[in-house]
């Protein structure tokens, strides 16, 4: 029961961690990918 309570709680925080940065990761990315279209109506 103690390994439960010592590795459970980290892997916990490890998967939410992941998918946070998972979502920004993906905003990031399709900035990304409409930069070349805001470049060519900038000029």
């Amino acid at each position: 029961m103690s390994f439960i309570n010592e590795v459970g709680f980290p892997i916990v925080v490890t998967l939410y961690l992941l998918y946070r940065i998972e979502t920004k990761l993906d905003a990031v990315v399709q900035s990304i990918q409409s930069l070349p279209e805001r470049m060519k109506s900038s000029d």
